[in-house]
């Protein structure tokens, strides 16, 4: 069961009173691979709710490392923690990813059909589909939030997010806006360079101070 799914299930299960939140933050970089962050919270009242969220194990780093684990990617964090001001449990997640494809061959992402593909023109066409789900039994679908943060290394042609900042865009949905089912994509022109190399920032700082040595020199001379 995909983890948003198994989330939503464990709130309706549940009856929460408090809404359930999903971010999930990708830097792209333009060959495709990247970085993800996950943060993902619900509140857990009493010891009842709790017992029920440890045996799913959306809560559980064992069970999150295997929703997530693949020979393509790299899990660099996996925190989970209680927030005790207001009874919310939250699972954090961290990792990177050779292609932002191969997410499709992990547990948590196997009918996100993600997809990036470099068009004749050199632009490149990225989209994830995001699961329909329905709660039922009364619950309130826009107690529910789940953002997803793009940050692409490239210029941005055309989109269908909701917010853009810089080079990120945002997507903010309520369960109910997912409704059948929601795509985000984005057309962009990739960088050449998908981050400025560390040595490229040493060599540009060690010719200045090379210069200004220099030149501080011939002034006292």
């Amino acid at each position: 069961m995909k983890l948003l799914v198994v989330l939503i299930f464990c709130a309706v299960l549940l009856f929460f009173s408090g809404c359930l939140n999903y971010i999930q933050e990708v830097i792209l970089y333009p060959d495709g691979s990247g970085e993800m962050h996950i943060d993902y919270w619900m509140k857990l009242p009493d010891k009842d709710s709790r017992n029920v969220a440890n045996k799913i194990g959306i809560f559980n780093p064992d069970s999150i490392r295997n929703e997530f684990i693949s020979a393509y990617s790299k899990i660099n964090n996996i925190t989970v923690y209680t927030d005790s001001t207001d009874s919310t449990t939250h699972a954090i997640v961290d990792f990177s990813f050779i292609h932002i494809d191969s997410l499709n061959l992990t547990k948590a992402f196997a009918d996100s059909r993600f997809s990036f593909k470099k068009e004749q023109s050199g632009e490149i066409m990225f989209s994830q589909f995001i699961l329909p789900i329905t709660t039922g039994f009364g619950i309130d679908a826009s107690e529910y939030n789940v953002i997803y943060k793009y940050t692409f290394s490239g210029s941005i042609i055309s989109h269908n997010a909701h917010s853009v900042n810089n080079r990120t865009l945002i997507w903010n949905y309520t369960l109910s806006d997912i409704g059948g089912g929601k795509t985000i994509s984005v057309l962009f022109r990739p960088h050449k360079l998908k981050k400025t190399p560390d040595w490229i920032y040493m060599l540009t700082g060690a010719v200045l101070t090379l210069v200004i040595f220099f030149l501080f020199r011939k002034k006292k001379s």
